[in-house]
């Protein structure tokens, strides 16, 4: 199964086991000093055990002068940098990876955490970041960089890599040379594409002169800008074949710059394997391997997008936050036991953009893989625990409880697992949230652990039951507006009554609340040809969410046509209509009124057992309303930490 995915493949002599690689994703799991750590060693590693067969380390600085566009990523701007990383090398050696460093220059990408001018091939600013003038590089600047590439490189080699990747892709320092987007040069580097190919292939000749021929030496480039007056996958296209005649190895083919940044990083919103076909555009005119990124998840997709032609390898680089262990499951035929990454980039992305260290929502142990407080050890006193919710956090914490050993039950008011996060994957392109569910689900029933659906649980039943340790991780009550006259007519429902299908909605449907949930919330019901007015009290809709996930969903807004009216309160609904007034005044016609403002921690039934003498946990959206990752984490830390032997004596 999956042999095209599976068979091995060699870049510059070196045989990759398969085809599976991570590619550079920044993490933030380094020294500010550019050193390596154990967190960050510990993290790759659990990627290279997983399987897969070459691992990109991320954006590592050559140099520490306007040279960072993150705070805590890796570097080799100085000897000092090499033992550490030599150990990192050894790790994933020793599960017969190839340990690859992708050497980047921010260039006027620079972010804002270096305190330094940026560099650039010319005197225009990052869209991204306009307030930014960046220092124009003269050519003595430009030859000190390119020395820095190959002093970089040779570092990378002494630590034990077996090849650097070249980041000339996303925008930065040496795609700015090469695009006439940002390189607007009437010197020997810039102008015609053979002067603004320059900057690249001096590089490329510096590190093979640095590391030797049989050093790999990758190259990442954006196929395609997405901007006006960008690089497009013909010019691509036009230059692959010089960056490859210089020394270039193996190309990874990506998308984009900070200006059209949702391409870099996509969302949910994002077909699988989106870009695949400009691999093949790529691949159409090396004669070195290629490989495929962008939104692929799926093994059995990856191995698609081998077997037909378009790329020899593929990245699958969330995916392999989600599960390091995708492609030893994928061998095995055990595909259900994957934990699939659904593209909500909450705990990577936005964390990263936060400078803080990127996180999985749905995979607690990631960035702390080494840490004794996140590691499953068995009881030598089991329990009988007693989980109240089948959401993701009762779910992880029953998982977690069984583990080690505990006997563990799972009861659920409702008919299906999942809670409030089942209903957040019936509007479009969320419906992949489901899965996560599913494999929790599937998790429990290898572990032997009842789940049972349909039952309310009320006291009574936990006497009966007679648990040791009872996890509420009951959920939330939806708030309803009730100073708003006409909130109790019969027109009137709730957000996750439409999205569970107990209510449905007329032609005519206004929706109060216009948060992420209330946004995806009238997303779904505009879906169905149906005209949606969105009443929301804040300047703007959906700022919960992070950017991405974000801009998608206002994408897709407006393609179903949904009226947003911000800034703008409910005065009153009416049989058949709401009256609004501020920036927006008006009484609006409808059929339906759609009640999504936010939720409330459900713990009543935790306060009567606390009184009744249990012991009760209270974990997830029942202690503070938020999103799935903080619950997921407390759901697994609720059973490492709190039911442990300590705990129990």
């Amino acid at each position: 199964m999956l042999n095209s995915l599976f068979s091995p493949i060699t870049i510059n002599k070196r045989q990759l086991k398969n085809r599976c690689i991570v590619p550079a994703m920044v993490m933030n799991l380094c020294e500010e000093d550019g050193s390596c750590t154990e967190r960050f060693a510990a993290y790759h590693e659990a990627k290279a055990k997983g399987g897969f067969a070459m691992i990109i380390t991320e954006d590592f600085a050559i140099t520490n002068v306007a040279g960072k566009g993150h705070q805590y990523i890796g570097g080799l701007w100085k000897d000092e940098h090499i033992p550490g990383f030599k150990e990192y090398t050894d790790r994933l050696h020793k599960w017969g990876a190839l340990s690859i460093v992708q050497l980047h220059h921010p260039g006027r990408q620079i972010g804002v955490i270096d305190k330094d001018t940026p560099w650039a091939p010319s005197a225009i600013p990052c869209p991204f970041s306009p307030d930014m003038m960046p220092h124009e590089m003269t050519v003595a600047e430009i030859k000190l960089v390119v020395k820095q590439f190959g002093q970089a490189a040779a570092r990378a080699k002494a630590a034990g890599f077996d090849g650097c990747e070249l980041h000339g892709a996303h925008g930065y320092l040496i795609e700015e040379f090469m695009s006439p987007y940002s390189n607007k040069r009437t010197d020997e580097y810039g102008g015609d594409l053979c002067n603004r190919m320059r900057f690249a292939l001096e590089i490329i000749h510096e590190v093979r002169e640095q590391t030797g021929p049989d050093f790999i030496i990758g190259y990442k480039l954006s196929s395609d800008e997405w901007v006006s007056g960008g690089l497009t996958i013909e010019d691509t296209k036009a230059y692959v074949p010089f960056l490859e005649e210089a020394g270039v190895d193996y190309f990874g083919v990506s998308v984009g710059v900070y200006r059209s940044g949702d391409q870099i990083i996509p969302s949910m919103y994002t077909d699988h394997g989106w870009i695949a076909n400009n691999a093949k555009e790529v691949k159409s005119v090396a004669s070195v391997p290629v490989y495929a990124i962008g939104r692929i998840n799926d093994t059995r997709v990856a191995n698609a997008i081998i077997k037909s032609g378009k790329a020899d390898m593929v990245a699958m680089g969330r995916q392999s936050i989600a599960d390091p262990e995708t492609p030893n499951k994928a061998k095995a035929g055990c595909f259900t036991d994957i934990r699939t990454c659904v593209g909500c980039l909450h705990g990577c992305d936005a964390n990263v953009n936060l400078e803080k260290s990127g996180t999985c929502e749905l995979n607690p142990i990631i960035g702390h893989e080494s840490e004794a407080e996140y590691q499953t050890v068995m009881t030598d006193s089991p329990k009988n625990v007693l989980v109240i919710g089948a959401g993701p956090a009762g779910l992880e914490a029953a998982i977690g409880a069984a583990k080690r050993g505990h006997h563990v039950t799972v009861y659920d008011k409702d008919r299906w697992a999942g809670g409030k996060y089942r209903l957040a994957s019936v509007p479009p392109c969320k419906g992949e949230l489901g899965a996560f569910i599913v494999w929790q689900m599937h998790e429990l029933k290898k572990l032997n652990v009842p789940v049972i659906l349909n039952t309310p649980v009320t006291k009574e039943l936990v006497d009966s039951v007679k648990p040791d340790v009872v996890i509420a991780a009951t959920g939330t009550t939806p708030v309803v507006p009730k100073k708003i006259p006409g909130y109790d007519k019969d027109i009137v429902v709730l957000g996750t009554d439409v999205l569970s299908g107990k209510a449905n909605t007329g032609h005519n449907v206004v929706v109060i609340g216009g948060g992420h949930a209330g946004a995806e919330t009238a997303n779904h019901i505009a879906s169905y040809m149906k005209n949606v007015t969105i009443v929301e009290l804040q300047e703007d809709i959906a700022m919960d969410e992070v950017d991405t996930p974000r801009n998608g969903l206002l994408a897709d807004l407006k393609k179903n046509g949904v009226r947003i009216c911000t800034s703008t309160a409910v005065q009153e609904i009416k049989d058949h209509s709401v009256v609004v007034s501020g920036k927006v005044n008006q009484e609006i016609e409808c059929d339906t009124v759609v009640i999504s403002i936010g939720h409330t921690p459900n713990t009543a039934l935790a306060d009567e057992l606390k009184n009744a003498g249990y012991d009760v946990r209270i974990i997830g959206d029942a202690v503070s309303v938020g999103l799935v990752g903080p619950a997921v984490r407390a759901g697994y830390l609720t059973c490492l930490l709190y039911t442990s032997d300590a705990a129990d004596e």
